[in-house]
């Protein structure tokens, strides 16, 4: 994982039954759709994953799950905190690692209150390193509880440390992830944009690829940009796949993950629309634009003759 070699990072979903259990059979399915795609690596436990409606049993063997239907045919990197004192997060960062992970992720609003300065967050990141020594981390700025943006020079301190090689950025700004690519040049780290609307620009800046909700619906989409960003001779190509990304994004992001999970069911793969989430009501109205947007990603696969996972 580091900014030389392009790639798409998935945002793992979890498939349930449908009682609301883990459904591991589907999630092995899933991880090898992903590794089909040409997956560079994988992001378990993550927000999309519904890692906050997870017991820490079962944050575990998801993981697990996913390492072992891998095969270390790609990097794994999996969230290891949930909040409270340094000291217990430090105990489940270790758990997640003996699990098998390339790096553990910090959410980053986790790790300090929205009403404290970057000072005490800086603090606890070196406290927590500390307590897992050799352990790689990475961090994600993750919407959830709240967004905690880390700044360039923040970042710059972390990846100095050698501890920190993935960076899962939510700042929705081109010109700081620039600012970050430069400051943590020659390192062996990387960052993935998570912001579809410039993921070209992103790429070209030097970012080490993607990691986004958009990879749920589509991620041989997504690894087709990571790989043909930059060729001239598909430059109207890659022009059409950054608008058709623009121009879904409010269609992709509504009543989500629901809205995925239906998405992969049409296209083949037997995973439940069950979430644990309550992100709203997935309606007749919600239904007809992903059946447009089906019928979009159709017709744009096959102009662009993209092999598909399934």
């Amino acid at each position: 994982m580091n900014n030389s070699e392009k790639g798409f990072i998935p945002v793992m979903l979890t498939p349930f039954k449908d009682n609301g259990n883990v459904d591991f059979d589907s999630l092995g399915k899933l991880t090898e759709v992903y590794l089909d795609a040409g997956a560079k690596g994988l992001f378990a436990n993550c927000l999309s994953s519904e890692m906050f409606e997870l017991t820490d049993e079962e944050r575990l063997e998801v993981i697990k799950h996913v390492i072992k239907v891998t095969a270390g045919k790609v990097p794994v990197v999996a969230t290891g905190t949930f909040g409270g004192p340094v000291e217990a997060q430090a105990e489940f960062v270790k758990k997640v690692s003996d699990t098998g992970t390339d790096a553990v992720i910090l959410i980053t609003g986790l790790l300090a209150d929205e009403d404290e300065a970057d000072d005490a967050f800086n603090e606890r990141v070196f406290r927590l390193l500390d307590l897992t020594p050799g352990v790689p981390v990475g961090f994600y700025e993750c919407p959830v509880p709240y967004k905690r943006l880390i700044s360039p020079e923040q970042l710059q301190q972390f990846v100095a440390t050698g501890r920190v090689i993935y960076h899962k950025d939510t700042s929705l700004d081109l010109e700081q992830i620039k600012k970050k690519l430069k400051l943590t040049d020659g390192y062996n780290f990387g960052l993935y944009d998570a912001y579809m609307v410039h993921a070209v620009e992103s790429l070209k800046a030097g970012s080490a690829g993607l990691s986004c909700i958009q990879g749920n619906y589509f991620p041989e989409l997504i690894v087709w940009l990571c790989d043909n960003y930059d060729k001239e001779d598909l430059k109207l190509e890659v022009e059409r796949v950054q608008q058709f990304l623009i121009e879904n994004m409010d269609v992709m992001h509504n009543v989500y993950p629901i809205v995925s999970k239906y998405f992969l069911q049409k296209r083949g793969l037997d995973i439940s629309t069950f979430t644990r989430r309550k992100v709203g009501a997935f309606t007749q109205t919600v239904s007809s634009q992903i059946e447009t947007l089906f019928k979009d990603f159709d017709r744009l696969q096959k102009d662009l003759e993209i092999r598909l996972a399934l």
